[in-house]
């Protein structure tokens, strides 16, 4: 009987499926596409053994002012006080545990996707030489706040074209010691930060970025780079390390010394895709990533990755929104060492925890994980996991 009733569901099952897909494919072949994915090679994703091995670390970490903030993407220290930067534009400061709104670089009304142009999306932050926060802002572009008047100085505008291109997407920055030179990223010339999963599966280029603070000039350092996102300058400031999301990898651009103006790879073929990379006390580099490559195992990504006609077809009947929930939840932060070997990795599967990690920030002995979606702050003290 069981083979029986399982021939009657198969038969059932196709014709259901057939009857769905024909009409599907007629309007799929009609519907406008906003994306125009382009095929991406990325090598079989590296086993997670060894020092990648899952573990259930980042579930050791605290959740902290749960509900009073909204996708705290990067933290920054000055002394004890925690500065951070939220999804409803706010530039915020928490001292002794007091949240407080000390600047907003965008204006209301803030909520929706619609309203994040206006908003203002605060994403990559850093202190500068005389403690005034630096500040990129995804919509309005490249910021000096001060952290006791909150009052704000632009330093460069989306507005202006650079060599002729738009700043769409400004993430992530790194500032000199002598707060001289800002590089930064342009996430995109063509999405926002709002499209970012358009520009994940579409994998257009765009570039690292200088700014002189002095002679206030803006120089494109590298192009072609597939969703540049966070950066870092070593700690010798030889080189700026970028994040290539879409690639899953790690480009060095070298901005002093001998190879000066010479790029070459750092990490290649992650197991995740990086968001923001932060020194690590240890001399090496923390990587956050909110989307695994799981080996073994199914990676969406990677699946899609060669084939730009499916990448058409769901971005013709889903919503970004949509396409999010198929996305399995894992965060993964994992420690570099100053040549780019692994170190440690510490998970969360499900992100049960710590979901949508975007940054890890250590400070005195802990690791402040940023995120550009939970409404919280998680710390996990390095000396227990």
């Amino acid at each position: 009987g069981s083979t029986y009733s399982s021939k009657v569901f198969r038969v059932t099952f196709l014709t259901l499926a057939v009857s769905v897909a024909v009409p599907l494919l007629g309007v799929t072949v009609l519907l406008d596409c906003p994306i125009d994915p382009q095929p991406i090679s990325l090598k079989e994703p590296p086993l997670l053994t060894g020092v990648l091995e899952p573990n259930t670390k980042l579930r050791k970490a605290e959740r902290l002012w749960e509900n009073q903030l909204v996708g705290p993407e990067s933290i920054v220290n000055i002394g004890d006080v925690l500065f951070t930067g939220t999804a409803d534009g706010k530039i915020i400061k928490i001292e002794d545990g007091e949240i407080q709104t000390i600047a907003r670089i965008g204006h209301g009304p803030c909520g929706g996707r619609e309203d994040e142009p206006t908003c203002g999306r605060p994403l990559g932050m850093r202190v500068g030489p005389n403690n005034t926060l630096f500040v990129a802002d995804a919509y309005y572009g490249l910021y000096e706040v001060d952290p006791d008047t909150g009052e704000t100085k632009m330093l460069v505008s989306t507005k202006t074209l650079i060599e002729g291109q738009k700043l769409s997407f400004v993430n992530d920055l790194t500032v000199t010691r002598d707060g001289r030179k800002i590089y930064f990223t342009d996430s995109s010339s063509k999405w926002q930060r709002r499209d970012y999963l358009f520009l994940v599966m579409e994998g257009t280029d765009d570039g690292l970025l200088e700014y002189d603070t002095v002679t206030k000039e803006v120089k494109v350092l590298m192009v072609g780079l597939r969703f540049p996102n966070g950066v870092q300058l070593s700690p010798a400031e030889d080189f700026v390390l970028v994040q290539e999301t879409t690639m899953a990898r790690i480009r060095r651009y070298y901005v002093s010394g001998l190879m000066k103006g010479g790029a070459d790879m750092f990490v290649e073929n992650m197991p995740g895709l990086p968001d923001n990379i932060r020194l690590s006390s240890s001399g090496g580099y923390w990587v956050a990533m909110a989307l695994v490559r799981p080996n073994p195992g199914f990676s969406l990504l990677d699946f899609l990755s060669e084939k730009p006609w499916i990448k058409r077809m769901i971005f013709k009947l889903l919503s970004q929104e949509t396409v999010t929930k198929f996305v399995p939840k894992y965060s993964l932060v994992v420690e570099l060492s100053e040549t780019g070997s692994y170190k440690r990795s510490f998970h969360d599967p499900n992100g049960v925890t710590a979901a949508y990690v975007s940054e890890a920030h250590e400070h005195n002995g802990h690791l402040y994980l940023g995120s550009f979606r939970s409404p919280y702050i998680c710390r996990l003290d390095l000396q227990h996991v």
